[in-house]
């Protein structure tokens, strides 16, 4: 068997060249090769062309390069989760990149696997597709997506043999096991390293093959930024805790449902064993539970998709990203819940981008949308202006077309019956005269 070199942090920086692609694994900084990151922060190599879900927290990781000037380029889902990486993108300092969250996992994949691209139906028909072929595939609007390869992978996995097998903890497999099959570099820092033959093969996620150095290197509360612990929790409003509920009555026994953040999360507080409903989160989680009762954070407990810690309901599951989301494109997710920004008459879903203000990341949202069996949005009625966000086409960027089945508002509950947008239901306090002031599109009434 091979013996893999155990180098230092500072000894990995070195291979770094300017100019270089590297990948940074990571969600947030659950799984991020952070101590790797920071021994790059202290190099001049500049020039660089960063790939991750996203640029690490201020200052934490990705981060870190990023105030450092020594990125040029990123390539990533949500940008949004570090307000420095978007300032960057949207002054034009850096140059950046957008893919939905499952196409980026899917991308590094297929780079990993020699295959040269693939098509998704993920971000068909939005500005995100813009400049990209497309196909239609079994009466689908598909897009082509290049396979991704890097000259460096920076990963983290939770424990190593002396071969380089890898073992991930939890949820830090996310876009860790894809990138570790993606580089001319590989390599891992990780917690522990063991002897060859003390990991279990049963064990064993990312095979020794992959991987081309190790660097042993502990992880301490302070490098997981907004994972670290459990925030307190905040007072919700009655109108947002009754659209949670509602959006919880649409749910049956032993469906799979993926809670996008915001208001949909709170239907995560009314889910009890005896409802069978089991919790998917696409950082690579089957089997969420309630938050940690004791307040712990990411080194005792998974996160979820929002990087807050869970807990584990018996019978959960860990996989990585690209799995996770080939669970969501091949129709083994049945309900998402996400917020929206607008929704129109034909179904289609505006809820990751307004123009002029700080926000850049399409996160798991365009694979969602379009691969769940069923869509919930949740949204306030209208902004604080009353402008109304149910309208007859969005004017907002594009999420996906054509694929919302229910909107529940503070006021309404509509369904898309026969295709048309139909108010089915009033919500507590809310009267038919209010819904249709204050409604900008069309829709029926069929109220029972």
């Amino acid at each position: 068997m091979k013996s893999v070199p155990q180098i230092t942090p500072q000894q990995a920086a070195a291979l770094v060249k300017d100019g270089d692609t590297i990948l940074g694994g990571g969600f947030g900084m659950t799984g991020n090769p952070v101590h790797l990151l920071h021994a790059l922060a202290e190099t001049t190599t500049k020039n660089l062309t960063f790939i991750g879900n996203n640029v690490g927290e201020p200052g934490l990781g990705g981060g870190r390069l990023l105030r450092n000037g020594q990125i040029r380029k990123m390539i990533g889902s949500f940008f949004t989760s570090n307000p420095d990486a978007v300032k960057a993108a949207q002054s034009g300092e850096v140059e950046y990149e957008l893919l939905p969250q499952g196409t980026l996992a899917e991308a590094i994949r297929a780079g990993g696997a020699g295959i040269g691209g693939f098509y998704t139906p993920s971000s068909a028909g939005t500005l995100i597709a813009q400049g990209r072929p497309t196909m239609v595939i079994n009466g689908v609007e598909q897009v082509f997506i290049p396979g991704i390869r890097a000259n460096v992978a920076f990963i983290r996995a939770w424990k190593a043999d002396t071969a380089g097998n890898l073992t991930y903890r939890m949820t830090e497999q996310n876009f860790n096991r894809a990138m570790a099959t993606a580089a001319d570099i590989v390599i891992a820092e990780v917690e522990e390293i063991v002897p060859v033959g003390a990991i279990d093969p049963n064990f064993i996620h990312t095979p020794g093959c992959f991987v081309d150095y190790l660097v042993q290197a502990n992880l301490s509360l302070e490098l997981l930024g907004s994972s670290a612990s459990v925030g307190a929790a905040k007072k919700v409003s009655e109108s947002r805790m009754n659209m949670a509920k509602r959006a919880f009555a649409e749910l049956q026994k032993g469906d799979v449902v993926n809670l996008g953040i915001g208001i949909p999360t709170l239907v995560a507080d009314l889910i009890r064993p005896e409802h069978g409903i089991i919790l998917h989160t696409e950082n690579g989680m089957l089997g969420v539970g309630p938050s940690p009762a004791d307040g712990g954070g990411a080194l005792d407990y998974p996160v979820n998709a929002g990087k807050i810690p869970v807990t584990a309901l018996p019978g959960s599951s860990y996989f990585d990203s690209a799995d996770s989301f080939a669970m969501i494109r091949g129709g083994h997710v049945d309900v998402a819940i996400m917020g929206g920004l607008e929704v129109d008459e034909k179904g289609n879903l505006a809820n990751w981008a307004v123009p002029g203000k700080p926000l850049l990341g399409v996160g798991g949202a365009m694979d969602l949308a379009s691969g769940a069996k069923k869509l919930i949005v949740t949204l306030t009625h209208a902004d604080p202006d009353g402008t109304s966000k149910i309208v007859p086409e969005c004017t907002l960027p594009l999420t996906a077309i054509g694929v919302v089945d229910v909107v529940i508002t503070e006021l309404a509950v509509f369904k898309y019956l026969e295709g048309q947008l139909t108010l089915v239901e009033l919500m507590p306090g809310a009267s038919l005269e209010e819904v249709r002031a204050k409604t900008q599109a069309k829709f029926v009434e069929k109220l029972s």
